[in-house]
């Protein structure tokens, strides 16, 4: 019987995006055993998750190399007749290479590729592509030999105790922001989100996500919102961020991992992207769904695949740029 391990410890949208290949696995193996090894703070994803038999955390933030030696004797341990590794990078590498796996699948961009039993080219659009590849048909690329040539979506599992959670903030219209993200050029400026919720009819809540450390900016936003938003960053877990989202009227989010939890649970989005480009395969799948972005051409735009610390230009138009009217177009429509 197969036993499948699917590495991605990636931030928390690459382990959502993941998740398309886990659904696939089973959809085409459904007596098959599948863990998924992923970064810590990432596993609150997957509790309960109906069709996970274990999920393995990867300590990185903490005596990193120490929980790398233990992490690589519980992967050992299961004696996997398949890894499939999602991630790019040498760490993942190594975990694949040394676990024991008859079959170990990845792709050409991993430097510990070339003792992967097979390995997958890794595709990225260039800019100005009409058919660009997802991050989900990537990833699938490397299960498509033992599963099946359909691209499964993304999913995530709230539970019944998430929706409980959250189910007295859903007794009015309401929508949720998700304001910050971890790169300064992926997020709309604070500015921006003032001027945006300004124009947010009274009869819909606006509700901000977010971690912990979101709380203050998230702040500064609800400030200017007066009595119709509240700040919820930091006491909702992801899951029930993600029960919240599912039913609110729209979700605004950044080219971040809340852009994805909507896609996992087909909620309504409006997705930002400031410097990056859909076309990079990180876009929104939901079925109600829009791109947000500054319409004219920029000679410095995509600045690179993922997120800057700053603009490297000094101006950061194509976030300053966007025109918030078509944040509040679905609102008033």
């Amino acid at each position: 019987m197969f036993k499948f391990l699917v590495i991605q410890t990636a931030f928390i949208g690459d382990a959502i995006l993941a998740s398309a290949c886990i659904e696939e696995l089973h959809k085409s193996h459904p007596t098959a055993t599948i863990d998924f090894l992923v970064r810590k703070g990432n596993e609150q994803l997957f509790e309960k998750h109906p069709f996970l038999n274990k999920v393995l955390i990867w300590n990185k933030q903490q005596h990193k190399l120490q929980h790398f030696f233990k992490t690589l004797q519980s992967i050992r341990k299961e004696k996997y007749t398949h890894v499939i590794n999602l991630h790019r990078y040498t760490s993942s590498g190594l975990f694949t290479v040394f676990s024991g796996a008859k079959e170990t699948i990845g792709f050409d961009k991993n430097p510990l590729s070339f003792l992967f039993t097979k390995k997958i080219k890794h595709r990225i659009s260039d800019y100005g592509d009409t058919h660009w590849v997802h991050e989900t048909e990537r990833n699938h690329e490397l299960i498509a030999a033992i599963t099946s040539l359909n691209v499964q979506l993304p999913k995530l599992y709230p539970s019944e105790q998430d929706f409980a959670k959250v189910a007295a903030l859903k007794k009015q219209a309401y929508i949720t922001i998700a304001p910050s993200s971890v790169w300064f050029t992926k997020q709309f400026p604070i500015a921006k989100w003032i001027a945006f919720v300004k124009t947010v009819p009274k009869h819909y809540t606006i509700y901000l996500l977010g971690g912990k450390g979101d709380h203050a900016m998230a702040a500064l936003i609800a400030e200017y919102a007066k009595d119709n938003c509240v700040n919820l960053c930091g006491n909702l877990s992801l899951l029930e961020s993600a029960a919240l989202m599912k039913d609110a009227f729209m979700n605004y989010v950044n080219d971040s991992g809340p852009l994805h939890i909507c896609s996992a649970i087909n909620a309504p989005t409006r997705a930002i992207f400031c410097s990056t480009q859909a076309n990079f395969g990180f876009g929104p799948l939901s079925t109600n769904s829009k791109i947000i972005t500054y319409k004219e051409n920029l000679d410095c735009k995509p600045c690179g695949l993922h997120g800057k610390k700053e603009c490297p230009k000094g101006h950061f138009t194509c976030a300053l740029g966007i025109d918030i009217n078509e944040l509040s177009e679905c609102l008033t429509a």
